[in-house]
């Protein structure tokens, strides 16, 4: 990875991609390339137990660039970010996801996307598109294989933000832990890990996540963002909004 956005670890058995774009780690066009290139990069380490996805600074992800949401870049960063996801899953390796601070919109999908979500006691999700009169497909897709359509649909409609309990309640998080001792709870996992053999993982994951549907659900919540939301008024009024700093006026078209 660019050493302006992360870093790629690799210990031979064990990787990991640490974001690092201060202070938020908000994902823009180059950074959600740079991570489908290193993803892509470890595509044939057949050794590889486990990925780690972890971040510096105060959050792990605050989401993706609303700039790069405006019309004219949505029709390239939807498919960039959408394209990290459907590198993890093409990777068939297990993951975990060290979350601490915030993880809202995109961010909340990428960690949430891991096998093991383990989250610091002060740790944040959410996806609150819709306040900006938009919607998560990644979340839209898989968090229902997660957390269930029900629950799924009142995070994705209300657009609250969870506490790192109330997440670990509903089974959108695996485990919280003090934040000092974050480390060592995915270091003891990754423990176990190391022992198992990579095929043994690769295919027993596969098993279970049935390789081909997220891509082919990913598509068509693709195909709904980019054909259908990004057109209205009200997804353009409320991208604007935000970056203006004012409330938005819904015209409801």
């Amino acid at each position: 990875m660019d050493a302006a956005f992360g870093r790629v670890e690799d210990d031979g058995v064990v990787a990991r991609i640490v974001l690092a774009r201060p202070p938020l780690n908000v994902i823009h066009l180059e950074m959600a390339r740079e991570l489908s290139r290193a993803l892509v990069g470890l595509r044939e380490r057949r050794e590889l137990r486990a990925l780690v996805l972890s971040a510096e600074g105060r959050a792990f992800s605050a989401g993706v660039s609303i700039e790069d949401h405006l019309p004219g870049r949505a029709g390239d960063m939807i498919p960039a970010f959408h394209d990290i996801f459907r590198n993890l899953r093409a990777l068939e390796v297990t993951t975990i996801a060290a979350v601490q601070g915030a993880a809202l919109g995109g961010g909340c999908e990428l960690a949430c996307f891991a096998d093991f979500v383990i989250a610091s006691e002060g740790a944040t999700f959410g996806v609150p598109e819709v306040k900006l009169a938009s919607f998560p497909p990644v979340a839209a897709v898989h968090f229902p294989h997660r957390i269930g359509a029900a629950r799924t649909l009142q995070l994705v409609l209300s657009g609250d933000i969870l506490s790192a309990r109330e997440a670990e309640r509903i089974g959108l998080v695996d485990r919280v832990v003090p934040a000092e001792a974050l480390a060592e709870v995915v270091d003891d996992l990754l423990g176990k890990l190391r022992e198992k053999s990579a095929p043994a993982l690769r295919l027993a994951r596969r098993a279970v996540l049935r390789a081909g549907r997220f891509e082919e659900e990913l598509a068509v919540a693709e195909t709904l963002f980019l054909g259908e939301l990004m057109k209205t008024a009200d997804a353009s009024e409320g991208l604007q909004a935000f970056l203006a700093k004012r409330a938005p006026a819904w015209t409801h078209r």
